[in-house]
């Protein structure tokens, strides 16, 4: 497969820039994927739309405020969007700047002023970072970070707003350690979620840290060439329990999002499903024989990139070609901001 076979036009202004005034007033797509049939619905529907039998699975990761900016000695200006904190005071972070950073630089946060050593360069745009003793790297964060959100929603430099810092973050995020929401669960509202309970669904939850690798761009023409990178992830045996016994009974399991996809689809080896803690790079695109899976409720997603990619693994890529066709003739709002379709 070509990247060139995951393209799609898409109006500039159908980029969403803020969310929707209330999480499920968004709009909902309803897509067969035997017959390629699609409906029109608002979230709000979705108790009403689906049977009570799904099994629905949600990542309960937290979005951290990430992204920091510094100077450097002479003025000049990085950003840093703290990845991981391989120890009590260091951060593994992407770094952007006018000229490379080079170890030993001393940075200085732009916020308090605290000192920030460039440990190591490990790659190129990536920098590990020692903080003075005494400080830990998320009470620095939280302090003076920002709402990491993607490039295509323009703030300006360092300016996410205070309702960014609430809407960029689903109701039931319980665990730090994302870089990026998990936008599918960003349409739940707790009145939804109990209304799917009493419906009969019933809900689950595992954790996967979103990474960078979730908006960096795919850089091959070749789509198998391409190669994820690795993201943290954590399955409850309660959970994982579940789903086996929900499989046996043959019930739908409807993993939101896609980290949620990548998340259960990795835990599954040896003909079951496994608990515990795990890393994944797991690439999903079309010709993946999914094993847990059977539906997704996901967001509208960027041409050429490895989550419209997923989600054609599910869909055929035909199929949900043309239902994103459908949605921008019908003017739906895209990306992360945007709204939400289900693949059944």
């Amino acid at each position: 497969m070509n990247l060139s076979d995951f393209h799609y036009d898409l109006p500039p202004e159908l980029i969403a820039q803020q969310p929707a005034e209330r999480r499920d007033q968004s709009r909902l797509l309803v897509l067969d994927r035997q017959s390629g049939d699609v409906r029109h619905h608002t979230f709000a529907d979705l108790p009403e739309i689906v049977s009570g039998d799904e099994v629905f699975v949600f990542n309960d990761t937290r979005v951290i405020p990430a992204r920091l900016w510094a100077r450097k000695p002479g003025g000049g200006r990085v950003e840093i969007l703290a990845l991981s904190f391989p120890t009590a005071t260091s951060i593994l972070a992407m770094t952007r700047s006018s000229k490379p950073l080079r170890p030993s630089l001393v940075l200085v946060s732009e916020g308090t002023g605290t000192r920030l050593l460039v440990a190591s360069v490990p790659a190129p745009g990536r920098a590990l970072i020692e903080l003075p003793a005494g400080i830990q790297p998320i009470a620095l964060l939280r302090n003076e970070g920002s709402t990491p959100l993607p490039p295509y929603i323009h703030r300006g430099v360092g300016a996410d707003r205070p309702e960014d810092r609430e809407r960029y973050q689903t109701v039931f995020a319980r665990h730090d350690g994302s870089v990026a929401a998990p936008t599918a669960g960003l349409h739940f509202t707790p009145e939804i979620l109990e209304r799917l309970q009493r419906k009969g669904c019933s809900l689950l939850f595992v954790t996967l840290h979103v990474g960078p690798g979730t908006f960096l761009p795919v850089r091959v023409d070749k789509v198998e060439d391409h190669r994820m990178e690795h993201e943290r992830y954590e399955i409850p045996e309660q959970t994982a329990a579940a789903i086996r016994e929900a499989k046996a009974q043959r019930r739908p399991i409807l993993a939101v999002g896609t980290t949620t996809v990548r998340t259960i689809e990795s835990a599954f080896r040896d003909g079951t499903l496994h608990a515990g803690p795990g890393e994944t790079d797991l690439f999903i695109h079309p010709g993946f024989r999914f094993r847990t899976v059977d539906r997704l409720l996901t967001n509208f997603h960027l041409p050429g990139s490895t989550l419209i990619m997923l989600a054609s693994a599910l869909a055929g890529r035909e199929k949900l070609l043309e239902a994103y066709r459908q949605a921008v003739n019908q003017r739906y709002r895209f990306y992360s901001y945007g709204d939400c379709m289900i693949i059944r």
